[in-house]
């Protein structure tokens, strides 16, 4: 794995120091010492970290850990990288253009480098996939969907991206994938956020679709934060809501969604029970805060999450959340 940033930058210090004096001493052999210290570059892919919430479930999410790391700087090379087999850490650097839906294979990390790592034009598709992370990118104007998850995958953890001006989804999750966290992405000028449930017809996502978001911020987005089929349980916690036009969180087709400790912020509807043609789900509201905002929907009880968490004060969300989500912000 890789080591603590801070930590390597200051050994990296401290090194160079002793290089400087060795030069004094010994002349050339200190430049040979010198070469040998990681480059800046090499420092800036961030720490992965791990989930909170449904993705750390089911043997956790570790992506391409104990892989080969490779850095891209193309769509060609990503498009490559993310389709080979065994675990890989995928660092991307810099603007990289794609089209269309790209494949991502199992034990995956596809990790920005520093703060300006992004992805256009085309999305990444996770299907019948397993233990991946997608972490501090910047997607804007994909032509289908930026992140689609989808055919039964499993332990995907979504972390630090932003998601604006796309064509359809920015994270949407169907299929009977399961076992997914959402956290701490940033989605702004876009309209359909994140889908959770392929369609009313699709039954086969009973028993599965359990995806965790927290920590997001929606911001000036319509709607979809997220719209839920069947799944159960979905947990929509500490996300910051503001000024979305049509909705903030839809519960439909029997679907359990606990949704607590938000901020909603000049949301007329932050919560629906129903949507559209789509039937009831079950939608418990809990210790959140509607600031300009109307009256949340809610009905049915939905069972208690099974893993651990620590929930923020709803009061101290705008602050936390914008200050923290989006790429840049480990």
């Amino acid at each position: 794995m890789r080591t603590n940033v801070k930590q390597h930058l200051s050994t990296l210090r401290t090194n160079t120091v002793a290089a400087t004096g060795a030069f004094a001493a010994v002349g050339a052999a200190a430049v040979l010492f010198a070469t040998t210290l990681p480059s800046a570059a090499e420092e800036a892919a961030p720490l992965v970290g791990s989930p909170v919430g449904w993705a750390a479930e089911n043997g956790g999410t570790t992506g391409g850990e104990g892989g080969e790391t490779v850095r891209v700087t193309d769509g060609g090379a990503l498009a490559d990288a993310l389709e080979q087999d065994g675990p890989a850490v995928i660092e991307v650097e810099g603007s990289i253009g794609l089209s269309g839906m790209n494949d991502v294979a199992s034990d995956k990390t596809v990790l920005g480098v520093g703060s300006d790592a992004e992805i256009t034009g085309g999305g990444l598709n996770i299907s019948g996939s397993s233990n991946v992370i997608v972490q501090n990118i910047a997607f804007s104007g994909w032509d289908d969907d930026a992140i689609n998850v989808q055919e039964g995958s499993t332990n995907i953890w979504i972390d630090h991206n932003s998601f604006t001006n796309g064509y359809d989804g920015a994270t949407d999750v169907k299929r009977e994938s399961d076992y997914v966290t959402i956290s701490w992405n940033h989605y702004f000028d876009h309209e359909k956020t994140a889908l959770l449930g392929h369609s009313d017809d699709h039954t086969e996502d009973v028993g599965h679709l359990r995806v965790s978001y927290h920590h997001n911020f929606f911001d000036g987005t319509g709607s979809r934060h997220p719209r839920v089929r069947f799944a159960d349980q979905v947990h929509v916690f500490n996300n910051y809501y503001r000024g979305n036009a049509e909705y903030g969180v839809a519960s439909t087709m029997d679907a359990g969604v606990i949704v607590e400790g938000n901020y909603f912020e000049g949301v007329d509807n932050p919560t629906h029970v129903g949507y559209a043609d789509s039937e009831p789900g079950r939608l418990v509201e809990r210790d959140n805060v509607y600031d300009g905002s109307g009256e949340p929907e809610a009905a049915g009880s939905v069972p208690e999450v099974p893993y651990s968490y620590t929930l923020d004060g709803a009061d101290s969300i705008p602050g936390i959340v914008s200050g923290g989500a989006g790429p840049g912000n480990l």
